[in-house]
């Protein structure tokens, strides 16, 4: 008797169903888009200051009014009780700042079917922000259509490494995301729980890359600094609690 196994998006499918709920993150807390004392001593700094759009704008327009300090601009991003928000189409959003080696947290949810990412070490000199760098995939796992395969579902580095099970939030519900890029030691972690771990430029990244879509961007992931961007993929998706700290 032949046995047929199930390929990995079928049980990735069936992980999403079974897997550990998230600890819910609160809807209102006082503590969110603010830096405790030990976190100030640590070196963490505020990337989104639950205000304004100061130190982002509109990739490839450092011009764009992103970057004023009205909360709402006519942008298609907008900032209401301490939230940022895509509403509209708009574009990427991208830190002024460039980031080599970091560790990134940052607190997000997603419309149902929706996609966006969190994008890095990303230059400003091609059309697109993945042209340069790796994505942290923001997803709707149940709905979108890239939750059916691990490697472009939520907190994959997208089409390259894989989650080993899906421990999003339910859609409407806060997810806490974190990013460490140490060199070339990149983890993503989820909800508390390390969930992708690549070694940037190895043996085994530079096959990946050759096995993907990204072959063809002949500086993807060749840059060891850059941009944080924030995509617009169409979906409406929010943030906060955005911080960053340097590692030397």
């Amino acid at each position: 008797m032949r046995i047929i196994l199930p390929t990995a998006a079928v049980l990735f499918s069936l992980l999403i169903t079974t897997a550990r709920a998230a600890e819910p993150l609160p809807e209102n807390d006082p503590n969110v888009n603010t830096l405790s004392d030990a976190e100030k001593a640590a070196g963490w700094v505020l990337l989104f200051d639950g205000k304004t759009l100061n130190g982002w704008h509109r990739y490839r327009n450092h011009a764009d009014p992103a970057a004023a300090t009205q909360p709402a601009q006519p942008t298609g991003w907008t900032v209401e009780g301490g939230i940022l928000s895509r509403t509209k189409r708009a574009g990427d959003l991208i830190t002024d700042q460039q980031f080599e080696n970091f560790e990134l947290v940052f607190q997000w949810k997603i419309s149902p079917g929706g996609n966006s990412g969190v994008i890095y070490r990303v230059t400003e000199d091609h059309h697109e922000p993945y042209e340069t760098g790796p994505e942290y995939q923001v997803l709707d796992n149940s709905k979108h259509p890239d939750g059916k395969n691990p490697l472009t579902s939520a907190a994959s580095c997208y089409a390259l490494y894989a989650p080993p099970h899906d421990i999003t939030a339910p859609v409407g519900q806060w997810n806490q995301g974190r990013i460490i890029v140490n060199g070339s030691h990149v983890e993503h972690w989820l909800n508390g729980e390390k969930v992708v771990e690549y070694e940037w430029g190895g043996d085994d990244w530079k096959a990946r890359v050759k096995n993907s879509k990204f072959n063809a961007m002949p500086e993807y992931g060749t840059r060891k600094s850059g941009g944080i961007d924030l995509q617009d993929h169409g979906n409406n998706v929010w943030y906060r609690n955005i911080k960053v700290r340097r590692i030397d």
